[in-house]
């Protein structure tokens, strides 16, 4: 398995962890990420191997002023739990913003070459349909038109729990992106149990070589 075009780019991963509904959701919801917990731990330690100057996350939160998401730099997978349980979650998933601002970022540093050779990647971990589904896929769109190849940017979702409105949503992104009118197939997208600790290379190659 060839890595070195994991290596030379930064790794942002966004978790985008919502609250539990008693009145909707079913017995169990609150755990999924309590179990997820050392399947994250395993996917930051991969990102970290190729991301020397450490991780960027960002972490949902309901208290947040901007974009109900705190920013974390240098993340080390031993602190991921107090991160992620230092903050409340929001109830429902705004995944735009937080998006928007991660792409900007990239464009930004590579404008004045301050990105990486390689490039970027990003992982989300989503446990629900964003509210905005259809604008989150546009500018996913978008950025692949600044995009000078397949392998400069990709762009990982994978689902927390079992909901089935965010299966569809990443289904439709993982298959349709191209018919909306993307330049590249920047998208790769997984159930959390499917990111076994012997998988996780592949998984991030998928991201780049879908």
């Amino acid at each position: 398995m060839d890595t070195s075009i994991l290596q030379n780019r930064d790794y942002t991963i966004i978790l985008a962890k919502t609250s539990a509904s008693t009145a909707k959701e079913p017995p169990g919801y609150e755990h999924r990420w309590q179990d997820a917990y050392e399947s994250i731990i395993n996917l930051v330690r991969a990102c970290q191997k190729f991301d020397n100057d450490g991780v960027t996350m960002y972490v949902s939160c309901r208290d947040c002023k901007e974009d109900n998401f705190q920013q974390y730099k240098y993340v080390m997978p031993e602190k991921l739990r107090e991160i992620v349980e230092a903050h409340y979650p929001p109830y429902e998933l705004d995944l735009l913003g937080v998006l928007q601002k991660t792409l900007d970022d990239y464009f930004a540093r590579k404008a004045t070459n301050q990105a990486k050779p390689n490039g970027e990647i990003i992982i989300i971990l989503i446990d629900g349909e964003p509210l905005d589904r259809m604008q989150v896929a546009k500018v996913i769109v978008e950025a692949t038109h600044k995009l000078e190849n397949h392998r400069e940017l990709g762009i990982g979702f994978v689902q927390v729990g079992d909901d089935l409105l965010a299966r569809g949503f990443l289904k439709a992104l993982d298959e349709d992106l191209t018919h909306a009118g993307a330049k590249f197939d920047i998208v790769d997208t997984k159930m959390i149990g499917q990111l076994e600790a012997n998988s996780l290379l592949q998984f991030l190659l998928g991201t780049l070589d879908d």
